[in-house]
């Protein structure tokens, strides 16, 4: 079959690496679906998501054609089937919930801007 995109952004982050597991595994898109994973994250993550892209290339999941890591947007979300967005900023210390709401805000908006910019027009999201 035809590998679908499926983007996960925040890929160097806790929640999406339990995430990345059971997509890679076929567990969330069915068990005959191949698929190219592409992780977004910030670039101070990069090199932990290079240890993620090698972990999951050491599982050899039969479905996954390809690992694509970045922190580009205009990479993450060209031709996306999926996007997942988990990606968001953690909360620091001495900081209010409001400012992490602001804070997110934009991070969903650049990437709402990219979705509609980079994407399939039939990307799900």
């Amino acid at each position: 079959g035809e590998a679908i995109r499926v983007l996960v952004t925040g890929a160097a982050g806790q929640i999406a690496y339990s995430l990345l597991y059971s997509i890679a595994k076929g567990d969330v898109f069915g068990k005959d679906q191949p698929l190219i994973l592409v992780l977004l994250d910030i670039t101070p993550m990069m090199t932990v998501l290079e240890g993620v892209v090698m972990e999951l290339q050491d599982c050899a999941l039969p479905l996954l054609r390809e690992v694509i890591p970045t922190d580009k947007e205009e990479v993450a979300f060209k031709d996306l089937d999926i996007a997942i967005l988990v990606g968001s900023m953690p909360r620091r210390e001495g900081m209010e919930r409001k400012d992490l709401l602001k804070a997110n805000v934009k991070i969903f908006k650049s990437q709402g801007a990219a979705l509609d910019k980079y994407a399939k027009k039939t990307v799900k999201v």
